[in-house]
């Protein structure tokens, strides 16, 4: 055969093999990322307790399954009809199902709560709350449910007896919510004591704090719903924290020691229950104290450490108990630059600190029994990294996962196994069991559900910041049938605050999938996550304090300068796109930067950081009086006369995260200067836009970028 036939040969199995390939639309790109292109997992994995059997979950989550990790068969435990039938019930999966113990299991349905014991098919109603209770929260027991009404407090105790808490007539003192605006690690506001004696719970005074107003249009006419809303610099709610007694039901009161709006954060029970432990820390937040109360008179006791910092000190992790015989703990602290573990005597005394990482602690998730080992995510060298360690009280750690990636880990209750499934770059999903000497067991590997259709690739890269030293990552996407040796326009999509990464070591390397639909429509797809961002430490995090948008900018900018040097980059089609902080840096760019993007879509964005909310506004920009320049310097409006490119800015009418007046402000403002920009109102909707209608959403930012970037 001669060169020009078989080189026609290949081409005719080249273009047969891609005529093959399906295409995916962009609305599977946004609704079925998980769902029809999720990888294969064990759904729902949980461990039963007091034993080395595990369950998860099959036909959609409508069937449990159970294994032993000696043997390597799972067997059907129950289905979901079969409950049904048994408790009269019309459930449709077994999400949200907690094990009581081995053979019980606990279920719920619109207010009802149910135990089904899996050996004997059997179960009962257990409690049943009002329907007009929420933040339902049970007992370690599962016996004894707290909940709360509208703006108080109640439970039901094992007799079904509906006891009331608090009894606060006025609605600005709020009982049993979570507080802070969910900052600080907080999700919620209350907490059984281990052995149930005790229900403590947060309260927070929002007399005070600012009404704001969101319009419901779905009434007739337009209803006017206030929230309470404290902006940055203005009054802010008061907390504090009861403590109910259920035998004398009575409570007490603990207040903060400073100011009467410093926070309360990261509630503990000692094991004993005689004691909480309470980060206090005060409202600049650079002052932190871990102080001991007594548990039955809400006495303070005493500031077992202290931690200051000039930036910020940012508790986010309770005391964690290792073993529940001992009032010895473990405290995640920052103070030398990164999360490490550090373990303390109930009184104070530093007996050892466990890690000297240079790299970022995330969580601690489990124990031994005996509570000499420790078990916690970090990051490792690599910062888009989650790996997995152990750490004795003696200081020596050990690194438990085995390839890099991003893990999820569960501890068997008696310490012996653990079960971990994780991704990486190649890697769509792995389930595997480790054993007490590290050996592992391939439970699952999922096949790449993407196989057959057309989709690109994504190279992750390091660049240095605009400071010359520091690495940053970097994820470009490419399309599957890239060609180098043609020009691609790039959209560039940012978030670039904290507490966010965008580029992480998972399957698809954290982008979301319309990122890929996106390049197969001829786009190259970019991201930097600048010095400011998640898991990299305090240095490369607080690099941003006081000057939001500024270092952020620069890096950024850093990352336009390494596109452009691609020869396959073309350098006049640039485009920006971000929602929230990365809204932010979107209309920042566009009119600090105007001469970079050609196009910017910025959803949710903070255009004034007097306008956002204290906890987390304070922590990085402090208060405008403090720091007048710092605001004056991040506010867009302030650079609005320099936009020259193509803006278009969306908004959820009901957002209260970032209140529609960022966005209103800056079209304001760009009126007043005789600026065309576009704007996007999703109506009722809050800060992301979700369900079906974010293929709307999806579909007009990508279509604005497409259209205006010829």
């Amino acid at each position: 055969m001669n060169k020009k036939i078989l080189l026609f040969v290949c081409f005719l199995i080249a273009f047969s093999t891609q005529a093959q390939l399906k295409k995916f639309s962009l609305e599977e790109a946004v609704l079925q990322q998980n769902r029809k292109f999720g990888a294969d997992k064990l759904t729902g994995f949980q461990w039963l307790p007091n034993s080395n059997n595990y369950a998860y979950y099959t036909d959609s989550w409508t069937k449990m399954m159970s294994a032993n990790v000696t043997k390597k068969d799972a067997i059907e435990l129950v289905k979901l009809n079969d409950i049904n039938t048994a408790l009269g019930t019309k459930l449709k999966n077994f999400f949200s199902v907690q094990w009581i113990d081995s053979t019980t299991i606990l279920l719920s349905e619109t207010g009802k709560y149910y135990s089904y014991n899996i050996n004997t098919k059997s179960g009962k109603l257990i409690q049943e709350v009002p329907e007009t209770a929420e933040n339902q929260t049970f007992d370690n027991a599962k016996i004894n449910i707290a909940f709360t009404e509208a703006n108080n407090l109640c439970y039901f105790n094992k007799n079904k007896e509906k006891i009331t808490v608090t009894n606060n007539t006025d609605k600005n003192i709020v009982c049993g919510q979570s507080i802070s605006r969910n900052e600080f690690g907080i999700n919620g506001g209350i907490f059984w004591s281990p052995q149930s004696t005790y229900i403590a719970f947060y309260q927070k005074d929002e007399t005070d704090v600012a009404d704001y107003p969101l319009l419901d249009i779905n009434e007739t006419p337009g209803k006017l719903v206030n929230i309470k809303y404290p902006m940055i610099g203005q009054k802010s709610e008061k907390p504090r924290v009861g403590i109910y007694n259920l035998t004398t039901q009575k409570t007490v009161f603990i207040m903060p020691r400073g100011n009467t709006d410093d926070y309360l954060t990261n509630l503990t029970w000692s094991p004993d229950e005689k004691y909480m432990l309470i980060a206090a820390l005060n409202r600049g937040q650079n002052d932190m104290n871990l102080d001991l109360y007594d548990a039955a008179t809400g006495l303070f006791i005493k500031t077992l450490f202290n931690e200051k910092n000039n930036a910020w000190v940012e508790p986010e992790h309770p005391a964690f108990f290792p073993n529940n015989k001992s009032n010895n703990f473990i405290w995640i602290s920052e103070k030398d630059g990164f999360n490490n573990l550090y373990y303390y005597s109930i009184d104070g005394k530093l007996i050892k600190q466990l890690t000297t990482n240079k790299f970022p602690t995330r969580e601690i998730i489990g124990a031994n029994p005996t509570g000499t080992e420790i078990y916690f995510k970090a990051t490792g060298d690599k910062g888009i990294n989650m790996l997995v360690y152990k750490v004795d009280l003696k200081g020596k750690q050990t690194l438990i996962t085995q390839d890099e990636g991003i893990h999820n880990v569960m501890v068997s209750t008696d310490g012996n196994w653990l079960f971990d499934e994780y991704s990486n770059h190649s890697t769509p999903s792995k389930s595997l069991l480790y054993d007490k000497k590290g050996k592992a067991i391939i439970l699952l590997e999922s096949k790449n559900k993407y196989e057959g259709y057309e989709i690109g690739s994504a190279d992750i890269k390091t660049i240095k910041a605009a400071d010359g030293s520091t690495d940053l990552y970097t994820r470009l996407i490419k399309p599957s049938n890239f060609d180098p040796s043609k020009k691609y326009p790039v959209l560039v999509y940012v978030y670039g605050g904290p507490h966010a990464q965008m580029i992480t070591n998972s399957y698809l390397d954290g982008a979301n999938l319309w990122m890929y639909w996106m390049a197969e429509q001829g786009y190259l797809v970019f991201t930097v996550d600048n010095r400011g961002s998640d898991n990299r430490g305090f240095a490369f995090e607080s690099a941003i304090h006081g000057r939001l948008g500024v270092n952020e900018i620069d890096d950024q900018i850093k990352g336009v300068d390494y596109l452009k040097s691609l020869p396959y980059v073309d350098g006049n089609r640039l485009t920006v796109h971000g929602w929230s902080f990365g809204g932010f840096m979107t209309t920042s760019l566009m009119t600090r930067k105007p001469d970079t993007f050609k196009v910017g879509v910025a959803g949710g964005p903070v255009t004034d950081w007097k306008y956002y909310e204290i906890m987390y506004g304070e922590r990085y920009m402090d208060t405008p009086a403090e720091n007048k320049k710092g605001f004056d310097e991040a506010c867009v409006m302030n650079y609005a006369k320099d936009l020259k490119g193509k803006l278009l800015l969306i908004h959820g009418t009901s957002d209260d995260v970032v209140v529609e007046q960022h966005n209103l402000s800056l079209v304001k403002k760009f009126v007043e200067l005789g600026k065309q920009v576009d704007y996007f109102p999703y109506p009722m909707h809050k800060h992301n836009v979700i369900g079906k209608d974010r293929v709307h959403l999806m579909t007009k930012v990508l279509n604005y970028v497409i259209e205006n970037n010829k």
